[in-house]
């Protein structure tokens, strides 16, 4: 296991990374292996963030967000983790919808969507095509300016029924809505498109315990129970980090922390330009999500067939309000069956999550906390009865997740599930040219929310961080040759 923050720790190391989200994870691992010393601080006493996990008496063990990602986790962790992690991303091939507009099941890939729009939806085969190769053709340089439901007015005018299976599993993967740009709908939806969704098998335990022992095997000093409490500066540079009230010397940052915390707790506006300062604030935060967590008693299994994932609502249609009301319509539930952890006990494992606003558990007294979650959690046991018949008598568990909850574990502002809207990736990017020295790798836009997001946008900032510190090396070595 990794180790506490002790006083064994060095004064200086080349680069310390933030947070160990997975984004943090794969920068810190990624810079080990280019020969740079890193400390992992996090602050929490298990690695991983949101891809984290806990346990519960009977044998039980649910993730929090490992249900799913595109295929192209495989190709990532085999090129920035190990071929053992790689080879354990196996296919989710039952998707389910299940609402007042249709019900259906699907392998979730270009192929079966496009027969689905053609034979189910009836929509013109050469209209289909337009719209995924739009999609398919989407980066981050086109314009923004188009949003996601302008894209589906311009290929599917009038068509609900056809927004409603194209949308929401994005807005359960990563937040996003009709109102964001149409390019971050575009880039993520192509993605799963391409083979599908894809879990990891063994559990996030598993996973994250591998990615550790990478990280040893690099070089990583990985410690937890280390809460960052600032960001030193010298000359406007990145100096140093003060961490359980101890102070490390560094030569660069690397913040898998929330982006406000990071600039406005950690650094504090007054190193910053005004108007850097003034976008920053303009920064919208992603919802937050609520979740129950469900396991079913020992000799208690689940029917495959009742889905991997399923999309179920009793909504007339799909609104981004009501997705995020606390009069719940929509819930996804992911079902874990023994596969998920085959060498463990054989479990079967519900998990229902909706998206949510902080704002609506915040302020609420302990006592009527309390029974909201008990709320939460006997309405969705009457939401799952129709899919698992018997569900009370059946369960050995039941345990609910609020706002409040991840932003007390990830502190995460406002309990943000998926860090902040599309705009936050600009200001993320920009922060070493306002600090040298200073990047993040957190969860900002939706491009880079999601696992695979969250993985390769750690390799491109570990890289910048590798290029930064090289020139900086340079620089001192020119002018030490001619004093």
């Amino acid at each position: 296991m990794p180790r506490d923050f002790l006083k064994d720790t060095k004064d200086e190391y080349d680069v310390v990374v933030i947070g160990s989200g997975l984004a943090g994870l794969t920068a810190a691992n990624t810079l080990a292996r280019q020969g740079r010393s890193v400390l992992l601080c996090e602050q929490h006493y298990k690695l991983g963030g949101m891809a984290t996990w806990f346990k519960r008496p009977g044998g039980h063990i649910f993730d929090i967000s490992l249900h799913g990602f595109p295929i192209g986790m495989i190709k990532s962790c085999k090129r920035y983790w190990t071929r053992e992690i790689a080879d354990s991303i196996v296919q989710l091939k039952n998707i389910r919808f299940d609402n007042p507009m249709f019900s259906l099941s699907t392998t979730f890939n270009r192929e079966d969507f496009t027969k689905l729009l053609i034979t189910e939806f009836q929509l013109p085969e050469e209209t289909v095509k337009a719209f995924f190769d739009a999609a398919r053709g989407m980066n981050f340089y086109d314009d923004q300016g188009m949003t996601t439901k302008e894209l589906f007015n311009k290929f599917f005018p009038g068509r609900e029924d056809v927004v409603r299976l194209l949308m929401e599993p994005i807005t359960y993967a990563n937040g996003s809505t009709l109102e964001d740009p149409a390019i971050s709908y575009g880039i993520v939806f192509s993605n799963f498109m391409s083979k599908g969704v894809f879990t990891f098998e063994g559990g996030t335990d598993r996973l994250i315990q591998l990615m550790h022992e990478d990280m040893k095997r690099s070089g990583v000093d990985v410690r937890i129970n280390a809460d960052v409490e600032k960001i030193n500066l010298e000359n406007g540079k990145v100096k140093s980090i003060t961490v359980n009230g101890k102070t490390i010397r560094c030569k660069a940052i690397v913040s898998n922390s929330n982006l406000k915390l990071t600039i406005f707790n950690l650094i504090g506006e007054e190193h910053f330009d005004k108007k850097f300062i003034e976008e920053a604030k303009e920064v919208r935060l992603n919802n937050s999500s609520t979740q129950v967590y469900i396991a079913m008693k020992p000799d208690e299994q689940i029917p495959e067939e009742t889905g991997d994932l399923l999309f179920s609502s009793t909504a007339p249609a799909f609104r981004t309000d009501l997705l995020l009301s606390r009069d719940i319509t929509s819930r996804t539930y992911s079902f874990y069956y023994p596969r998920t952890r085959p060498e463990g006990r054989p479990r079967s494992l519900v998990v229902s999550s909706t998206n949510a606003r902080f704002e609506d558990w915040a302020n609420l007294s302990e006592e009527e906390y309390k029974a909201s979650k008990d709320d939460l959690a006997e309405t969705t046991l009457d939401a799952l009865e129709k899919y698992v018949p018997n569900v009370r008598q059946r369960v050995d568990h039941v345990e609910v997740s609020t706002p409040k909850t991840f932003q007390r574990y990830t502190k995460h502002q406002l309990g943000s599930s998926f860090g902040t809207k599309f705009e936050g990736l600009a200001v993320s990017r920009a922060l070493p040219e306002q600090i040298p020295g200073l990047y993040h790798a957190g969860s900002v836009g939706i491009i880079m929310s999601g696992w695979l997001g969250a993985i390769n946008y750690g390799v491109i900032v570990s890289n910048d961080v590798d290029s930064y510190i090289m020139k900086a090396s340079t620089s001192s070595q020119l002018a030490d040759s001619t004093n």
